[in-house]
């Protein structure tokens, strides 16, 4: 007997009375399965947005097995709501695309929990302004897409670079690119076609120390506390909404080279938390926030 397809629904709203009932119902009445479902209405506080947001995940009948019938049973609900909602099939794996300085601790960990099967991903390639990691990629059996950018590059220079890689996004159907430490700043043009679906890895617990040597600059102040971002990228610097954040204790006895130590091994567990996530459609945005069903 044949698994019946699962489903990843979310949604968001104003929030107002009936919303749970209206959705349950209508999978019910389909014959659908719910095997898990969370929500969150975003009500208290100065800065509320007095939205509801709702994750589903559910097994349909032959009859629903498809985005395009599901999205005929909910378009009713969706209108009468105002709903942003979205349908994905739970078999339709992600594809990445990777970017990479000279700094290949993030790039190293996310393609061994690909490789493991922790993280199931399909990855297109690697993107790197630098040739260093080449070899590691073709260890992978992944293309390396190596993109100079050489020292002093204008603006003009850096956007016919980024041109390249939207036209890779495009050509191999991308639908996460994963900036895993590619220390350049992007365009404004290049950060509005990748919206919500570009996430950064931020050396620093934001909003802390920035620009070059973080880590350096935590020491010099006597840090008890260092740590790392994972955030959506925007067009503001460093200023994406946040997907994930964790941090560790260290102490005077620690050197410099001690505390970068420590904050590559945090950089790497929060941004595989942040792309799983998101690929386990775990992550809607909420104004300059964003709300995770964990």
């Amino acid at each position: 007997m044949s698994r019946a397809p699962e489903f990843i629904l979310t949604l968001s709203c104003r929030d107002r009375t009936g919303i749970v009932y209206a959705i349950s119902g209508l999978l019910y009445q389909g014959g659908c399965n719910i095997i898990d479902s969370q929500q969150f209405g975003d009500l208290q506080g100065e800065d509320a947005t007095g939205l509801f947001f709702m994750r589903v995940h559910f097994a349909a009948p032959p009859h629903l097995a498809s985005v395009e019938a599901l999205q005929t049973l909910f378009a009713h609900t969706r209108a009468q709501y105002d709903m942003d909602l979205h349908l994905y099939p739970v078999a339709q794996r992600a594809r990445l695309l990777l970017m990479v300085s000279q700094h290949g601790h993030c790039l190293n960990d996310l393609l061994f929990r690909w490789r493991s099967g922790q993280l199931e991903v399909d990855i297109a390639g690697v993107v790197s302004n630098h040739p260093d990691f080449a070899e590691l990629a073709r260890s992978y059996g992944l293309p390396y897409h190596h993109l100079p950018l050489p020292t002093g590059s204008d603006a003009q220079t850096k956007r016919a670079q980024e041109q390249q890689v939207e036209a890779l996004i495009e050509r191999e159907r991308v639908d996460l690119v994963v900036l895993a430490r590619y220390m350049q700043i992007l365009s404004a043009e290049f950060c509005q076609a990748l919206k919500g679906r570009a996430i950064n890895i931020h050396h620093s617990f934001l909003p802390s120390f920035k620009g070059a040597r973080p880590y350096f600059q935590a020491h010099a102040r006597g840090v008890k506390l260092i740590g790392a971002t994972a955030h959506y990228v925007t067009p503001q610097l460093d200023e994406g909404p946040i997907i994930e954040q964790d941090v560790q204790r260290v102490d005077h006895a620690m050197s410099a080279e001690d505390f970068t130590a420590v904050g590559r091994d945090i950089e790497c567990v929060v941004l595989a938390r942040a792309v799983r996530w998101h690929v386990e459609r775990r992550v809607l945005l909420n104004g300059h926030k964003s709300v995770i069903f964990r």
